[in-house]
């Protein structure tokens, strides 16, 4: 068994890690931090976990090495602590944007941080399998990747990959469950039920993670929108792309399939009748799964692709432990085999 501990483990994505890592094969949990719990039962901030294990929670001063670390703090807490936690574990997996992007100067740009750690950056992969799969096998540090951009990435990739594309506005639907698990006015009930809110009309900074991976040569001109909505979890990123030649659709279903069709979490979703025929946040919960689904715009430049996750998922917890799989070996779908519930 390979052991492994949990920075930062009484927030969502911590306790969703903790949730799956319980359940893997190949894995055994040493610790799991967080400075607020110490010395409280892991059940008592995750209540689902009642049963499951007697772990308590450790202040970070007291953690002890380990194969494989899970760092789960919130964005700017790792890039000042990375020679620490690397001195504690061979191998490190961290959830937060520290480590995402490549240029420091993004950093002043979309989180207004000088980062503390620059000489670090190219040490780390950016940890979307299906996109770095052979950088990540032989990587001792793999990035988080935002949620938000996942599924917008892996929605775009092929059309981008090919250099199909024009330009792209991309629409994203949250739930409450990415803004993490301390409370804050925006957060208030009164004020999140039954909401559909704009908090990113623009500059959100999960679009320095589009223009960096979807660029192939040529800087990508994409617009970025997201909207919080009434769910606790789930994204569904809706991409308008205007494209340099029209498509049909015969032809997408066969440059996705080119480029999915082996994916274990990648599932292609476009049918012509029911209630289902595109993809739908809701039925993701709790798995690791993508589903990506299109549609043209017939006499136009215009094809519509959507991609939808588990935000605490394969927008986060989820796909750190399928990244994990690949450095250590495992096979990539461990722990990862729930398809989602419904209904719900």
């Amino acid at each position: 068994m390979v052991s492994a501990s949990i920075v930062g483990a009484s927030g969502y994505a911590g306790g969703e890690l903790l949730r799956l890592l319980l359940g893997h094969p190949s894995f055994k949990v040493k610790q799991v931090t967080s400075e607020t719990w110490a010395g409280k039962p892991v059940h008592f901030v995750h209540p689902n976990l009642r049963g499951r294990t007697e772990l308590r929670f450790v202040k970070l001063e007291d953690l002890e090495p380990c194969d494989v670390l899970f760092l789960a703090l919130p964005h700017g807490q790792a890039m000042y602590q990375i020679e620490h936690f690397a001195s504690l574990a061979h191998y490190i997996v961290d959830l937060s944007a520290d480590f995402r992007l490549k240029d420091p100067a993004d950093y002043r740009r979309w989180y207004e941080v000088e980062h503390p750690a620059p000489h670090w950056l190219p040490l780390f992969t950016y940890g979307l399998p299906e996109i770095h799969r052979e950088e990540i096998r032989s990587s001792r540090y793999v990035s988080g990747v935002g949620c938000n951009a996942a599924c917008s990435i892996l929605a775009l990739y092929p059309l981008y990959r090919r250099k199909l594309v024009e330009m792209a506005i991309v629409d994203v639907k949250v739930g409450s469950s990415e803004g993490g698990s301390k409370p804050t006015q925006a957060s208030h009930h009164p004020e999140r039920a039954g909401v559909m809110r704009p908090y990113a009309p623009a500059s959100h900074r999960h679009l320095a993670e589009l223009v960096q991976e979807l660029n192939f040569g040529e800087k990508p001109q994409i617009y970025f929108t997201v909207t919080s909505v009434d769910a606790v979890r789930g994204a569904l990123a809706t991409c308008h792309c205007f494209l340099k030649e029209p498509v049909s659709e015969k032809e997408l279903w066969k440059i996705y399939r080119e480029d999915y069709g082996a994916e274990p979490f990648i599932r292609l979703v476009s049918a012509k009748q029911g209630i289902h025929r595109y993809p739908d946040p809701k039925v993701l919960a709790g798995s690791n799964y993508c589903d990506i689904g299109f549609a043209v715009e017939e006499g136009t430049n215009r094809v519509v692709v959507m991609g939808a996750i588990d935000n605490l998922m394969k927008g986060s917890a989820g796909n750190a432990v399928q990244a994990a799989n690949l450095m250590l070996g495992f096979p990539e779908t461990a722990g990862l085999d729930f398809p989602g519930l419904h209904p719900v």
